[in-house]
């Protein structure tokens, strides 16, 4: 598990991701905004890590999927929280599940999972 990360939802950045999305921005945070406070902010960790030892130049963000509680409002702070949560490897091509539980004021938002699939280098 990685250390929890603070993110604050702020109404600029929310208001141009939904333009970029072809959203009304004044319609509060699109659902996809996730990726944004939940992966966005955790999966850095994984990569950065020496120990996880994550091939980013051989990465595929394969799988993203979340589930949610509730979804957070402009201006909330959320906090995520970042785990491999499997980490197998087969026929030479790793697979790495990562997890991500987002809270706010202590209380579940959503939980975002990822599925990144590291192949070998090339010869």
């Amino acid at each position: 598990m990685y250390p929890p990360v603070e993110f604050t939802i702020e109404a600029a950045h929310v208001a141009a991701f939904g333009r970029a999305l072809g959203a009304d921005p004044a319609g509060g945070v699109p659902p996809t905004y996730a990726a944004v406070y939940a992966l966005g902010t955790t999966a850095v960790q994984l990569f950065q890590d020496p120990d996880a030892a994550v091939d980013f130049a051989n990465l595929l963000h394969a799988e993203q999927e979340f589930a949610w509680e509730r979804h957070p409002e402009v201006g909330e702070t959320v906090v995520s929280t970042g785990r491999v949560a499997a980490d197998v490897e087969r026929r030479g091509i790793r697979f790495i599940t990562f997890e991500t539980d987002v809270t706010a004021a202590g209380a579940p938002v959503c939980r975002s999972r990822a599925l990144f699939v590291v192949r070998g280098p090339s010869e």
